[in-house]
């Protein structure tokens, strides 16, 4: 590089070096280069919303034979009866055995142990009648006497007439609720009667009301010996909190709680069961679920304790018949309450999948809290057994989180972190298990409910303290040959690698790399999922140094990213000439760009966040086939085209410029290159050409680029743009005049052009505001004047001007007297006495010993 001598025997320096004689850090320069090397942004890849709701999105690879069903019908017969029996219920073979009748205190320590009755009144009609049912029979003193009742005498329907909701009204007298259950039952009637394997009788019931009941000492079937969990509400009291007992105690207990359980059920769920049987409009079903839901709650029945429950459940099971959305989330709440589990589990997590796939009913699924009884099944199922009905169960949660007003809800209740450990537990199955393949269907819902969840900033934070990062690279390292999870992992991951903690969360993950250069080499023309994994590597190196090295080391790195470039290099080409034939020319370009050019300007973002890196900079500096394609978008896209395309390519070029190694292929085609920017500076786009002009600023410190630019008379463009009062423009702008002033052949068109008062203006307008481009100007004036041996010949009608702005500009006291904080403050003195005042002063010195008079004008101040 040229330089002409001064007075004082001072170099004159050429873009970029340093005005100070201490040589910095490479960070520094790079500071003090106005960034001369740059990250490139880019958007984040579209993705749209599918128009209806599917198990499986439009662009899933599954097909229809390899999938589960996203529609089916169902039906009361898609439940299974056997299945809902109360978890305790044990048939015994018949016993001929007479039960022995407690009728005095004397007998009361006696215990019989007894065959237990059947669980249901519908088994018992099962039984024959030579299989004796066994009964009790209370102290009631003299009021009634022991009856036994076999089953074929007193075969009670589910709406035989029952007594009235006692419960209302507590404080009734005893006498008053005997007549009003004289007007509902004839005094013969045989539900009056004492059956010990079916209803409690009425008297029975007033016993109880009284707070005075017979004592039993025979053990019933059906009953659960597990107590309800504590906690529960319920105005209905309850016999609960006791240690079990193997004694006549036990016993005791056990009936107390059966007989609490079906005087509740006599007297607040079958008036309510009967509304149900009724069938007679839509509204008066749901009211009359909504009741039965509310007194089950009430009553502790919900669960799998419940003496009822078979019965019950075949009530709601037939009610699935109506073909009613509302009346289906009902009674799919109430079912899943229940906790059935196996076929039953998997007809009503479907249920809840075919209500939440119509988007209408979002209001009503919000209003009736189906979420809860889902997150239920997702916390408590197992893996393996309900692999099925799981997958319908988070299908239906991903159809929920499409709605913006559920998504708050789904965070605040665990759903993020629920997944995540639905998420290890399919990642723990390996894959030669037998449940891996359909485990496979299961994430593709769970990682699609998690990328809608991933929009919301509470649920990014709990993603990032869950470990989420590391867990989705498990899922996709296992998943490599699913495309439909591995696409909905890298849209989790396209999202939050755009936030710096994700970012660095990912980043600690020492394979993520490796699995994304595999995923790349798999999969190289499916746009979609390349997109994003590029973009996800361009958030990685965007400002993370260490990133940028460890990827850069990653075996055939580079190769992949030029490999996947020249694909879609070579398919945006066809594409282009396909267009071209078919619209004709002078047709105007499409506004966004193509997917070929989309993947080709993240690909670009990559290479230049790469080139930040010193040591990887200069190794790519020097890589052929990365210049060349580089080189190749500048020569068939105008920015017209595709401009971010152009414009990120000038960007790497510019950033590989930067770097003077002797093997740099930047170097060696830098007029090839200055004429491709040529196109480009030329062109309307402020935007493009200040990138042109940045790249000229590095390009102009070879001699054959001097050249080209005075024969092209771009440096009349580069004065032009002075009058900018851009700072990066004018910066840019300064750099290629200043290296041209280095040449004293080239420095008279300065004065031609004008360019000397524009840059007085430029340091006049800008002034303290910005050292670093006050210097550069001092730089290219200092360079200008060297062969000068008078002040108005060299800066003719401009040079008291300069004095008076030199002058002011080198007294501390008026320049830092601003109002900034301190640290502002410091580090505005340490640019000024660093970078400007050097130069300054010589210059300022220059001018003086060359004009014949100071200005008699006073000094304004700045």
């Amino acid at each position: 590089m040229q330089a002409s001598k001064s007075e004082n025997t001072k170099k004159a320096e050429p873009f970029y070096w340093l005005s100070v004689a201490k040589q910095k850090t490479c960070s520094e320069i790079i500071n003090e280069a106005r960034n001369v090397l740059r990250t490139v942004e880019t958007r984040r890849p579209f993705t749209p919303t599918d128009g209806q709701r599917k198990l499986f999105g439009s662009g899933s690879l599954r097909g229809p034979q390899n999938r589960p069903p996203s529609v089916f019908s169902l039906h009361a017969s898609s439940f299974d009866l056997t299945e809902s029996r109360p978890v305790s219920g044990v048939r015994l073979s018949p016993l001929d055995h007479k039960p022995i009748l407690i009728t005095s205190a004397k007998d009361e320590d006696s215990t019989v142990f007894l065959p237990k009755p059947p669980a249901e009144a519908a088994e018992v009609r099962k039984v024959s009648t030579a299989r004796a049912c066994l009964c009790r029979t209370a102290s009631l003193g003299s009021i009634f006497s022991a009856k036994v009742v076999l089953p074929d005498q007193n075969k009670e329907k589910l709406d035989s007439e029952e007594p009235a909701m006692m419960m209302n009204n507590p404080g009734r007298s005893n006498n008053n609720y005997l007549a009003e259950q004289r007007l509902y039952t004839p005094v013969n009637d045989k539900s009056r009667q004492l059956i010990c394997n079916d209803r409690i009788s009425v008297s029975e019931s007033e016993d109880f009301m009284e707070g005075t009941s017979g004592k039993f000492s025979f053990q019933l079937r059906g009953e659960s010996d597990q107590m309800k969990k504590p906690g529960t509400n319920s105005s209905w009291p309850r016999s609960s909190g006791w240690k079990r007992r193997v004694t006549g105690l036990e016993d005791e207990t056990r009936i107390n709680e059966w007989e609490e359980e079906e005087v509740f059920w006599r007297i607040k769920i079958l008036p309510i069961l009967r509304e149900l049987k009724k069938k007679d409009n839509i509204e008066n079903l749901c009211l009359a679920c909504t009741k039965l839901y509310q007194a089950l709650n009430e009553g502790n029945m919900l669960g799998k304790q419940f003496k009822r429950r078979s019965e019950l459940l075949k009530i709601l099971y037939k009610l699935v018949d109506i073909d009613s959305d509302p009346l289906c989330l009902k009674l799919a709440k109430i079912i899943l309450a229940m906790k059935v589990d196996g076929k039953n589990l998997l007809s009503v997590c479907k249920l809840a999948f075919k209500i939440c796939r119509n988007e209408k009913n979002d209001y009503i699924v919000q209003n009736d809290r189906l979420l809860d009884c889902l997150l239920e099944v997702l916390r408590n199922e197992d893996l393996h057994k309900s692999d099925e009905a799981l997958l319908y169960c988070v299908g239906a949660i991903k159809f929920m989180s499409g709605n913006a007003g559920l998504l708050n809800e789904m965070v605040n209740k665990g759903a993020v972190e629920m997944l995540l450990q639905l998420m290890k537990q399919i990642n723990n199955v390996k894959e030669n298990d037998t449940y891996f393949s359909n485990l496979g269907h299961l994430l593709v819902q769970l990682t699609a409910t998690l990328r809608n969840l991933a929009d919301l900033p509470p649920a990014r934070c709990r993603l990032i303290c869950s470990g989420a990062a590391s867990e989705l690279c498990v899922a996709l390292e296992q998943r490599v040959n699913d495309q439909d999870v591995c696409t909905y992992i890298v849209r989790i991951l396209s999202k939050l690698s755009s936030y710096n903690d994700f970012c660095a969360a990912l980043a600690d993950c020492s394979r993520c790399y490796t699995l994304f250069l595999a995923l790349l080499n798999k999969h190289q023309k499916q746009q979609d999922l390349v997109i994003r994994i590029v973009f996800i590597l361009g958030n990685l190196t965007a400002k993370n140094n260490q990133a940028r090295e460890q990827f850069f080391k990653e075996k055939e790195s580079v190769n992949t990213l030029t490999s996947l470039f020249q694909t879609y290099y070579e398919l945006d080409l066809n594409a282009q000439t396909w267009y071209h034939d078919r619209e004709g020319k002078g047709k105007k370009h499409l506004k966004h760009p193509s997917e070929a050019e989309d993947v080709m300007i993240k690909l670009i973002r990559v290479l230049a966040n790469l080139s930040i890196h010193p040591s990887v900079g200069a190794t790519l500096a020097a890589a052929h086939r990365v210049v060349e394609l580089l080189v190749t978008v500048l020569e068939y896209k105008s920015i017209d085209d595709c401009e971010e395309l152009v414009i990120n390519a000038a960007t790497t070029i510019n950033n590989l410029s930067y770097y003077q190694v002797e093997s740099s292929v930047v170097q060696d085609k830098k007029l090839h290159i200055a004429e491709m920017l040529l196109k480009l500076l030329m062109s309307d786009n402020m935007d493009g050409v200040v990138e042109a002009v940045r790249v000229f600023g590095n390009l102009s410190q070879y001699h054959e680029v001097c050249d080209f630019i005075m024969q092209k008379k771009i440096y009349k463009f580069m004065i032009a743009l002075l009058d900018s009062k851009n700072h990066d423009v004018c910066f840019s702008a300064c750099g290629v005049l200043l290296n041209l002033t280095v040449d004293k052949n080239k420095g008279a068109f300065l004065m031609e052009e004008g360019g000397i008062g524009k840059l007085v203006d430029c340091l006049q307008d800008f002034g303290p505001a910005d050292w670093q481009l006050s210097c550069l100007i001092c730089k290219t004036l200092w360079n200008y004047s060297e062969n000068f041996t008078s002040a108005a010949s060299c800066f003719g009608g401009d040079t008291d001007t300069l004095l008076v702005l030199l002058t002011s500009l080198l007294d501390e006291k008026l320049v830092l007297d601003c109002s900034l904080d301190r640290e502002g403050r410091d580090s505005h003195k340490l640019h000024w006495e660093r970078e400007f005042k050097p130069v300054a002063e010589k210059l300022l010195d220059r001018i003086q010993s060359h004009h014949s008079f100071l200005p008699a004008v006073p000094i304004t101040p700045f």
